[in-house]
C-alpha cells in the first residue's frame, strides 16, 4: 500500500470512542483569532451549540453541544440511513410501489398515485399532493398534475409515508430501527430510546415521526456520511447508497439539488445562499439544524439552535450559510480545494 493510501486509511478509522478527540484547533493550522470571532458572532445570535469536526478530531465547539432537542427535518436525512440499510439486506425494494406495499391514506390514492414506488417518495417525487400531518402546502402542485417520478415538490407526505413504510415491510417502527442500526453502532452519547415519538394528526393517517437530539450526537451521524457509510473498520449503510444519496438528482436552485433526502450543493453555487468555496453535502432542519459534510475539506459541520425564549424562530439559511462561511475562514486548509 502506498504512503498517501497508508495515511488516508488510518484518517478513516479515526472515530468518537465515548467522547469526541478533542484536538486543539491552533494545533491543526486553524486560526484562534478567526473562531475567537465565530464564537462570538455566535454568542450575539440565536444559535445554542456548533461543532467543527475535522478528519475525526472535534477541533472546535461552542454552546451546549449535549443538549438534546427537536432536530425538525433533519430527522429525513436519518431515515436515509435505514432505507440504504434495509435495501440492501432485500428488506425493502426501493421499486415497489405505493399499491404493492398497501399504501393509501384518509384520501384515498388514485391509481395513478399508487404507481409511485419507495425511491419515488425518497426522491421526493411521488407526484402524490395530498395534505400531510406537518402540511407543506406552501407551492404544492394541484392533484394529479404530474405522474410519479416526473417533478420534485419537498412534500411532507412523501416523508411521512416513508416511516409508515419501515414499520409495514420490517415490523419495526423508525425509532426502533435507528436506535438498533444507527445509535448503538455509532455510540451515540446523548440520544435514547425515548427521544423519538409520532405527532398524529387529522390531515394523514402517516404521522409525522420527531426526533430530538443532540449536535454531538449528529456530528456522528455527519461524520458516518463523511467516510461514505463506514465506522472504523466496520461498513455500516453501503457506500454506493451514501454517494447516490447526496448527489443532487433533482435540480431545486443553479448548483443547488435534492438527492435521497439529503440536500447537495455545489462550489459557489449560486442557487443557495449556504454555498461556500467547497462543495457540500447537508441535512437541514427549520429554525438552524444542521448536519453539515464538506469532503474535499474533510469536515463536518453541526449547528443547533434548539427552542427558548431567546431563540425564537432560530437562524435562518441565509445566515447558516454567514456563519459557515465565517468557520471556514479560518479553516487552515480552505484553499485546497481550488
Amino acid at each position: 500500500m502506498a504512503s498517501n493510501d497508508v495515511l488516508l486509511a488510518a484518517r478513516n478509522h479515526v472515530i468518537p470512542d465515548n467522547e469526541w478527540h478533542e484536538l486543539p484547533a491552533a494545533s491543526r493550522g486553524w486560526s484562534s483569532e478567526r473562531l475567537a470571532a465565530l464564537a462570538l458572532e455566535l454568542e450575539n445570535g440565536p444559535s445554542t451549540a456548533f461543532m467543527i469536526v475535522q478528519s475525526g478530531h472535534l477541533v472546535f465547539q461552542w454552546g451546549d453541544i449535549a443538549l438534546k432537542s427537536s432536530i425538525a427535518s433533519v430527522r429525513k436525512s436519518l431515515i436515509n440511513v435505514l432505507y440504504g440499510i434495509y435495501i440492501a439486506e432485500g428488506r425493502i425494494d426501493p421499486n415497489a410501489t405505493l399499491a404493492e406495499l398497501e399504501i393509501d391514506d384518509n384520501e384515498p390514492l388514485t391509481p395513478a398515485e399508487r404507481k409511485a414506488t419507495v425511491m419515488d417518495l425518497l426522491m421526493a417525487r411521488s407526484g402524490i399532493y395530498l395534505p400531510s400531518v406537518y402540511n407543506t402546502e406552501a407551492g404544492r402542485p394541484s392533484r394529479g398534475s404530474y405522474p410519479p417520478g416526473s417533478h420534485w415538490f419537498y412534500n411532507n407526505w412523501d416523508f411521512n409515508a416513508l416511516g409508515t413504510i419501515v414499520e409495514r415491510t420490517t415490523g419495526q417502527n423508525v425509532f426502533d430501527g435507528l436506535v438498533s442500526r444507527l445509535v448503538i453502532p455509532l455510540g451515540m452519547q446523548d440520544c435514547e430510546p425515548g427521544d423519538g415519538w409520532f405527532q398524529h394528526g387529522p390531515e394523514s393517517s402517516h404521522p409525522v415521526y420527531k426526533i430530538r437530539m443532540s449536535a454531538r450526537d449528529l456530528a456522528r451521524v455527519g461524520l458516518l456520511y463523511l467516510r461514505q457509510g463506514r465506522w472504523g473498520t466496520k461498513q455500516l449503510v453501503p457506500e454506493s447508497w451514501v454517494r447516490d444519496s447526496t448527489l443532487p438528482h433533482s435540480q431545486v436552485g443553479a448548483g443547488h439539488g435534492y438527492g435521497y433526502l439529503w440536500w447537495a450543493t455545489a462550489a459557489n453555487a449560486s442557487g443557495d445562499s449556504m454555498a461556500t468555496h467547497a462543495s457540500m453535502f447537508y441535512a437541514s432542519g427549520w429554525g438552524g439544524q444542521y448536519i453539515i459534510v464538506l469532503p474535499k475539506l474533510d469536515l463536518v459541520v453541526v449547528h443547533r439552535s434548539a427552542p427558548s425564549s431567546k431563540v425564537g424562530n432560530g437562524v435562518s439559511h441565509v445566515r447558516m450559510g454567514e456563519i459557515l462561511r465565517l468557520a471556514l475562514a479560518a479553516c487552515p486548509n480552505r484553499d485546497s480545494v481550488y
